[in-house]
């Protein structure tokens, strides 16, 4: 009888621990031509994510720029906001990177507190910052994006780009559909926001009427320290945590 030839190991193309970085840029094509196996990649990040994040709580997620200079205004407002809300008692969970997430990370450092970087891989721009002491990594944003609201009692947005809109417009649309508790939701910075808040009022609830009146209470807006973490502390000053 003619011998078979044996059967080649299939290797897992999932990029695990030890795994070479993707030739293929774009994180989306990924799933186009290894769907089954980046499942075991997505299980992984999400366990690991739970079981680092799992004793963080309380805390308070905070996002803004990466690309927010040290002797910014912003930056010095991201790290009153880290210290103070440390000093209460809350863990700083940030996306890890530098501008406006080391600032918050900074604080909480210098508070002596929990200070929480959710690092996310990129060609560009992102590398963990110094002042982190429980640095949770990903390579998907979806993932982290769970992990930066799994544990938040209160979400934080300072200005930033396009990845701080993503990221307030999703807190908002589940606080909006209550796929998520009620929790403070503050933006810092009113000379920033507030063109695009005249746009939400004016076009989007005022012309158009996409979004209900009452719709415009799930956020606050400050420009103070002060201010938002007495909207956090207050807020919970009669509710458990």
């Amino acid at each position: 009888m003619p011998r078979r030839k044996p059967v080649k190991e299939r290797r897992s193309p999932s990029r695990l621990k030890g795994e070479k970085p993707s030739a293929n840029p774009f994180i989306a094509n990924e799933f186009k031509e290894q769907d089954a196996w980046r499942m075991f990649r997505i299980m992984s990040e999400f366990f690991e994510g739970f079981e680092k994040m799992r004793e963080v709580r309380p805390a308070v997620t905070l996002f803004g720029s990466a690309r927010t200079l040290q002797n910014a205004d912003d930056y010095k407002l991201a790290r009153d906001i880290g210290y103070g809300l440390s000093k209460k008692g809350f863990s700083i969970i940030t996306g890890g990177g530098p501008g406006v997430m080391e600032g918050a990370n900074l604080g909480a450092h210098e508070a002596g507190g929990r200070s929480v970087g959710c690092n996310i891989e990129l060609p560009f721009e992102q590398k963990p910052n110094p002042y982190i002491n429980l640095p949770v990594n990903f390579h998907y944003f979806f993932i982290r994006k769970v992990m930066f609201l799994r544990y938040a009692a209160a979400v934080i947005v300072l200005p930033g780009g396009f990845g701080t809109m993503d990221e307030m417009f999703e807190v908002l649309t589940l606080a909006q559909t209550r796929k998520i508790d009620p929790i403070p939701i503050v933006l810092v910075n009113r000379k920033f926001w507030q063109g695009g808040i005249d746009w939400i009022q004016n076009t989007i609830l005022g012309d158009r009427k996409y979004i209900d009146k009452k719709d415009m209470e799930i956020f606050h807006v400050v420009d103070t320290a002060e201010e938002a973490i007495k909207i956090v502390t207050q807020y919970y000053k009669y509710k458990k945590l």
